[in-house]
């Protein structure tokens, strides 16, 4: 297909080969290319594969493999709030489990669905990394930290009647397709917005600095209470 016969337009297959163009291996760009598919697109559609494959000089095959491994590529259109909440172990004993069904029946929706009014798409995820901040719950991939059924319900009614909504340890949000974007590799000026890490994060490091503890020596070695090192 060529881009003539896409339903991409030409900005679009501008910005595909320049993320290509920017790996020594151009097909090392597939995924921030489908980012870009998806930021435009709403989902990864069968242009935007025949697109990406183009660019590369790879299959359609070989794209659609890699857009069918990873669970961020969709292949049904997306809300404008993608509202992913962590059921692994930990978020879940902690109350992931019952976040989830809550927002299923408020929202009237089942996994991986959408609001009929196309704001909210609810997905129970894997592990975000961010345990120690569960239950924890993402809206387009920013964390939403600490969260009981009752402020994950306020956090997507707050999206859903448009009012400004700021992540635990980032940016205000954006919507699914501008986070996309970014994904993308063109970022917005969010990048700076929000704490870098919470309170949770540096647990370790303020018992270092209690200690005296500090990096650079044999791994594991310390001054001992005794005055040894060990």
């Amino acid at each position: 297909m060529s881009s003539t016969d896409s339903a991409l337009d030409e900005k679009t297959w501008a910005e595909l080969r320049e993320i290509a163009a920017r790996y020594p291996e151009a097909r090392s760009g597939l995924l921030p290319m489908l980012h870009l598919v998806q930021s435009v697109e709403g989902r990864v559609t069968p242009e935007g594969i025949e697109a990406c494959a183009e660019v590369l000089g790879i299959s359609a095959a070989e794209v659609n493999g890699v857009a069918t491994f990873y669970t961020m590529y969709k292949r049904k259109p997306v809300g404008d709030y993608h509202v992913g909440v962590c059921t692994n172990t930990l978020c879940a004993v902690m109350g992931g489990d019952l976040i989830f069904e809550r927002l299923k029946d408020h929202l009237d929706v089942g996994n991986d669905e959408t609001t009929e009014d196309g704001k909210v798409t609810l997905e129970h995820i894997e592990c975000n990394a961010a345990c120690d901040y569960a239950p924890v719950m993402m809206v387009n991939w920013e964390f939403m930290d600490n969260q009981t059924p009752e402020s994950a319900v306020q956090v997507v009614d707050d999206l859903r009647a448009g009012n400004e909504v700021h992540s635990t340890r980032g940016p205000r949000l954006c919507t699914w397709r501008e986070a996309e974007r970014v994904l993308a590799g063109f970022p917005d000026d969010r990048a700076d917005e929000g704490p870098a890490a919470g309170p949770a994060s540096l647990v370790g490091l303020k018992i270092a600095r209690d200690n005296g503890w500090t990096a650079g020596g044999t791994y594991g070695s310390r001054e001992s209470d005794k005055g040894e090192t060990t």
